[in-house]
């Protein structure tokens, strides 16, 4: 089937990508411009990459303020989500439970402790005691205690993109699915426009929010970039009566599960696999063992649950792991939009306000040198570091 034809010849703004990065910056632009003006490419189908792959998990517990901050902007658009647009998420704010297992993980836990106390969250650190009485089933040997924010949560992805899309589409926004941009046409070191399948459209401002394949796009402008995609791996247990509130989570080997409420244990763990987008997307025996390893060692009691289904999806890792928001400074109009790890759907909302201010040419409160695109350019290392880029 032949791709579908664009409705112009030129538009302002094209984002690569319909992931919930992509069409979040589409909402905040659509507000403030023609939204006609706007068109978004997407390679694959609505929730073809990671958006449509991931566990869910929403977060405000992060090391870095900047980070912390927009986690706690995009948890109060979630919860808001229904009322704007007209399709529940399932939005469950059962808490986020980090746990420790060793002094050091401890130590790490106590300083995030105290950053996010000063952003004015209330984290708790239980006893194992306490774990116990907030997880009955979780089995507490070898572990030292754990942070536990109860305003986290989890929500369901799918609701979140199909209200997305369907506002934008009655907004007039264009979204042209099954759509690659091959190649990012430039002219005197700015943006000149983008080739598509079906010809060139020509466009001054290209927003590249594509996830796991940001990388190519940026080849295909011509930049080089740190970005690396990795694969991780998820899976889905049969349902269970509800007996798990909180999302669990380890710092050794990024481990995480949580019950959705269909009663079903969601999660996924990191396996040491080489970077890079070459390996696919398909789910592996290596990731099924391990993964019921390590959920039967906290969760004994699921030792004949069975396994419905598994599948994979990129992340989209950077050196310091923090993502990338700015303006690339080696062409003019080209806006990276990515580097999120697994992470993207927690931070879309507030991120894609702040991508679309930037594809406007307004200033934002982004903290200098910390999202921004030149920070792995000057040779130095990176300013500020984010540890807990995982889960």
């Amino acid at each position: 089937m032949a791709p579908p034809v664009p409705r112009r010849r030129e538009y302002e703004v094209i984002i690569v990508g319909a992931g919930v990065l992509g069409l979040y910056t589409a909402h905040y632009l659509s507000q403030r411009m023609d939204p006609g003006r706007i068109l978004i490419l997407e390679k694959g189908y609505l929730s073809a990459g990671a958006s449509g792959r991931n566990g869910g998990g929403v977060r405000q517990q992060w090391e870095t303020v900047p980070t912390i901050r927009l986690a706690q902007e995009s948890v109060a658009s979630y919860r808001r989500f229904p009322r704007e647009f007209g399709y529940n998420p399932w939005f469950r704010q059962g808490g986020y439970l980090f746990l420790a297992l060793d002094e050091n993980e401890e130590a790490i836990l106590g300083r995030t402790r105290s950053v996010l106390r000063r952003e004015g969250l209330p984290v708790e650190w239980l006893e194992p005691r306490e774990l116990g009485r907030l997880v009955p089933a979780l089995s507490r040997e070898g572990i030292r205690g754990g942070n536990y924010l109860r305003s986290d949560g989890v929500i369901f992805p799918f609701p979140v993109l199909w209200g997305l899309y369907q506002d934008l589409r009655r907004r007039g926004v264009e979204i042209l699915l099954g759509t690659e941009a091959q190649e990012i046409l430039r002219s005197g070191g700015h943006v000149a426009g983008v080739r598509l399948p079906q010809g060139r459209v020509d466009v001054p401002t290209v927003v590249n929010a594509a996830g796991g394949w940001s990388r190519e796009v940026s080849l295909r402008a011509g930049l080089t970039v740190v970005n690396q995609p990795s694969r991780h791996e998820i899976l889905a247990t049969e349902p269970l009566k509800p007996f798990l509130d909180p999302m669990v989570v380890t710092l050794r080997r990024g481990l995480y599960f949580s019950q959705s409420m269909r009663g079903e244990i969601i999660g996924g763990l990191t396996l040491s696999e080489p970077a890079g987008g070459d390996h696919g997307m398909p789910s592996s025996s290596r990731f099924l063992g391990e993964m019921a390893r390590e959920l039967v060692r906290y969760l004994p009691a699921l030792t004949s649950v069975r396994v419905l289904r598994a599948w994979a999806g990129f992340y989209d890792d950077t050196p310091d792991g923090l993502p990338v928001m700015g303006e690339d400074p080696r062409l003019a109009g080209f806006i990276q939009a990515n580097g999120f790890g697994g992470h993207g759907f927690m931070l879309a909302p507030a991120a894609g306000r702040r991508v679309a201010q930037i594809a406007l040419g307004e200033p934002t409160d982004l903290a200098p040198g910390v999202f921004s695109p030149d920070r792995f350019q000057t040779g130095g290392p990176p300013p500020v570091r984010e540890g807990l880029q995982l889960g």
